[in-house]
Order: structure tokens, then C-alpha cells, then sequence
């Protein structure tokens, strides 16, 4: 039976192949033929010209190229060549040293693993709220933050808009040691369900909530919507939110009464939210990182708001 997927993988190999070799080859006949005898001068000592001719008397002669420029690209080439045998580059031809990028970041892991840590390891065993008072466990936190969280969390660990201000003592699962660690070990799967999935069904409703939840946090807001709302509210939204708004970390929903918002607290914002619903994902580092150095970005991240309001 014919295997189109064998057939489909040796066509990419050979297209892969040929234009490579055939492009060395050629490159060889080219300065082989370069530094042949063209352009040498003639018996009569004038050098063959390329038939071009400006001002009547200036005229493009065909000069050899410098022997040890031609000699320059003869290296480049056998280099090239003996790149392919020791490395890949032939399709599924290896090379005979077997490299490979897999091969080689396992073993600058390996080695960094061995050089660092030890002295990742020997904070591991320390309680994070004492570490926090350790001014070279914090600087080795911080180090760890900016390689792996700036991109979320803003050099600053202020946050931006879908991702949370690490600095102010308001947490969506919890601001205790052992849940910041537990976060960024496994990771959070956040989910705000639309507001069809909600049973929330007219625009009448949803702006009703807004207002509601808007007179959780700020004074300004429509008031007849708002007690509308609310009965809205403890009625789809009690369940994560609970009855008075204050958000459950066990399931990551917010507080919705201390007036610091994840994407906006705007009245259009917030409609939006509850409109189409919100996906947050904060990734897992435990595999990635490993305990030991998790336990000292726990370490930075549990400082920077520990004893802040």
C-alpha cells in the first residue's frame, strides 16, 4: 500500500539535499572558471575587455580575480562541506558528531544545573517569609522574576491590563507563601463565563449588574439599575463572587469592592467582562523552574507586598 506520508517526508529531505550540494558545486565551477585563464592578458599583452566603452575611451577590462580572494572562497566552501558532515544540515543526516539543539540545551542545563544549584538549594529549606528578610535570597528572587515574568507582569511587578499587579497586597488565589509558590508551580486557570452562559439574556440585565458592581467599589452609579442589579447578581453571580461581592480566591474570582480591577473597572469595561466572558491562564514553572528556584520567586514576589495594605 502506498504511504503518501513516507513519500511527502523524502521529497522535503531530497529538496532539502540537492538544492545544498548542487549549490556547493556550483559555487566550485564558478571560481574554478573565475580563476581560469579568462581575463589573462593576450599574446599581445592587452587584456580582453567586456565590450563596454563610456566616454569614448574608457573601457571595462576582464581582469582575473586576486588569487588569494579566489583562495578565500575555496576556504568558505570546504568549510561548508566539512560543516555538513560534522553537523545537520542533509536532510535527516545527523552529522557525525550527533548535535543536536535538544542534545545541547540539556547539557548547558546539566551544566548550569550543577554550577547554580547548590545555591538555589540551600535556601530551599528555609521558611519564605524568613527568606524575604534575606537580602541575597530577594536578589537572587528578583533575578529569577525579571528572566521569567517581566513579560506578564511589567519589570515593576505593577502588572498591566489581564495581568496582576504582584505589588499591592490583593490577590486572586490567595497572597499566603505557600499559595504564591503553589501558583507559580502549577499554574492558574482562569474562566469568567459569558453572560449567555450566565442566564444573563438582555442588555437590560447586564447593565443593571454593571451598575450593581459599580456600587460595590465607587459612588457614582445609577441607582435604581443597581438594585436591580443586585438582585441579578445574587442570583447568577453569588456563586464565585458570593453574596457581598468579596470574590472566593479558592476559585480565583475577584473581589469586586476594593476597587482594583484586572482589565478595567469602567462601566465599559466591566459590561464587557460580563458580556463576553474573560480567559486568564498564568502558566506552570514548577516542571520548568524546578522547586528550588521557585521557592526563591516565591520568596521576591511574597516581599514585595508582604505588610503592605
Amino acid at each position: 500500500m502506498f504511504d503518501s506520508s513516507v513519500f511527502t517526508s523524502q521529497f522535503w529531505e531530497w529538496f532539502i539535499i540537492v538544492p545544498t550540494v548542487g549549490g556547493i558545486i556550483a559555487c566550485f565551477a564558478l571560481i574554478w572558471w573565475l580563476g581560469g585563464d579568462t581575463g589573462k592578458p593576450k599574446e599581445d599583452g592587452n587584456v580582453e575587455t567586456m565590450g563596454h566603452v563610456w566616454d569614448e575611451t574608457l573601457e571595462e577590462y576582464n581582469n582575473p580575480l586576486p588569487r588569494w580572494w579566489l583562495n578565500l572562497f575555496y576556504i568558505c566552501l570546504w568549510v561548508s562541506v566539512v560543516y555538513l558532515i560534522l553537523y545537520p544540515g542533509l536532510g535527516s543526516f545527523a552529522g557525525i558528531l550527533g548535535w543536536s539543539e535538544v542534545k545541547q540545551y540539556e547539557q548547558e542545563m546539566e551544566a548550569a544545573e550543577n554550577r547554580y544549584g547548590p545555591i538555589y538549594a540551600k535556601y530551599s529549606k528555609e521558611a519564605i517569609p524568613d527568606l524575604a528578610q534575606n537580602p541575597d535570597a530577594v536578589k537572587l528572587g528578583h533575578r529569577l522574576y525579571m528572566t521569567y515574568c517581566t513579560v506578564c507582569h511589567g519589570s515593576d511587578a505593577g502588572g498591566v491590563k489581564g495581568y496582576p499587579n504582584l505589588r499591592d497586597d490583593d490577590w486572586l488565589y490567595g497572597g499566603d507563601p505557600s499559595l504564591i509558590k503553589m501558583t507559580i508551580m502549577g499554574g492558574r486557570q482562569g474562566m469568567m463565563p459569558t453572560a449567555m452562559q450566565n442566564g444573563l439574556t438582555t442588555d437590560v440585565d447586564i447593565n443593571n449588574v454593571v451598575q450593581y458592581v459599580l456600587s460595590l467599589s465607587v459612588n457614582e452609579y445609577d441607582k435604581t439599575a443597581a438594585e436591580e442589579g443586585q438582585k441579578t447578581f445574587q442570583r447568577v453571580c453569588f456563586a464565585c463572587h458570593g453574596m457581598d461581592g468579596k470574590g472566593m480566591q479558592a476559585l480565583g474570582a475577584p473581589n469586586l469592592t476594593d476597587n482594583i480591577w484586572l482589565y478595567g473597572g469602567s462601566a465599559e469595561t466591566i459590561k464587557e467582562t460580563i458580556a463576553n466572558g474573560r480567559q486568564g491562564r498564568m502558566p506552570a514553572h514548577g516542571e520548568f523552574l524546578g522547586e528550588s528556584k521557585v521557592h526563591l520567586l516565591a520568596t521576591y514576589i511574597y516581599g514585595l507586598s508582604a505588610d503592605k495594605p
